[in-house]
């Protein structure tokens, strides 16, 4: 039985860009998850300041 070299480096080279393709889709869906994470949150409604109401005193 011989080895087809042809073949199993099709395969190999297959497999290497296929590693690749995962660890760079990864390293883009971490920087995106961690944005939303960074930015996952209610801001306080500001509450609007009335001169003539003296009863917040």
């Amino acid at each position: 039985m011989e080895i087809d070299w042809t073949i199993l480096s099709i395969i190999l080279i297959g497999l290497i860009v296929l590693i690749v393709l995962v660890i760079k889709k990864n390293q883009k869906d971490k920087k995106d998850y961690t944005h939303f994470l960074n930015n996952d949150f209610k801001k306080a409604k500001e509450e609007e300041v009335n001169p003539d109401n003296d009863d917040d005193f």
